[in-house]
């Protein structure tokens, strides 16, 4: 089973990226909501594959590797 993990990125000119790894389907939305918050108002959002990925997709993918 993968981790869970939520990536802030800093540019140098002081713009924020929040990046979700191993989430699927919107548990990413909410585990990374509070952070989204606290750092102010969103300007763009980019759905990754996993996004689209139901709880068992992502299973069955990784029982097949």
């Amino acid at each position: 089973m993968s981790s869970k993990t939520i990536e802030i990125i800093v540019t140098p000119n002081g713009q924020t990226r929040v990046e979700t790894k191993g989430f699927a389907g919107s548990e990413c939305r909410d585990a990374s909501r509070f952070i989204e918050s606290a750092l102010g108002q969103q300007t763009d959002e980019v759905l990754k594959a996993e996004f689209h990925q139901t709880t068992s997709q992502q299973q069955q993918v990784r029982q097949g590797e």
